[in-house]
């Protein structure tokens, strides 16, 4: 098995080579003829497509504004079930929760790095 800094390595060339990769993609498409034609006519179409979300979300008026409240507190609680199930892991305990349909769900634990300052 690899050593952790070894595959760190490895991963950071690999994302060398990506952004050399995409360096190049980004040029050839500066130099195709109609892609930033293209890019203006999209641009227009999500500003349209914006005022036209604007105007539904008044028109629903106190319900849009239900449906953003309910956005937020669904953050919340996944913030929290990921609190406690992270509290019950390090206690030793079995952390599953199970839905309406009887399905088991385990969590799914992530690591990532970032630089020390």
């Amino acid at each position: 098995m690899q050593n952790l800094q070894e595959v760190y390595d490895e991963l950071q060339e690999n994302k060398k080579n990506q952004k050399e990769i995409r360096r190049e993609y980004k040029d050839l498409l500066k130099n195709a003829d109609d892609y930033e034609e293209f890019g203006e006519k999209i641009k227009k179409f999500r500003e349209e497509k914006k005022q036209i979300e604007i105007t539904a979300q008044a028109r629903m008026g106190a319900r849009w504004d239900e449906l953003e409240k309910l956005k937020y507190v669904s953050e919340e609680l996944t913030q929290k079930i990921s609190d406690i199930a992270m509290s019950d892991l390090v206690s030793g305990k079995t952390v599953v929760v199970k839905d309406k349909q009887n399905n088991d769900f385990e969590p799914v634990y992530k690591i990532t790095f970032k630089r020390v300052e």
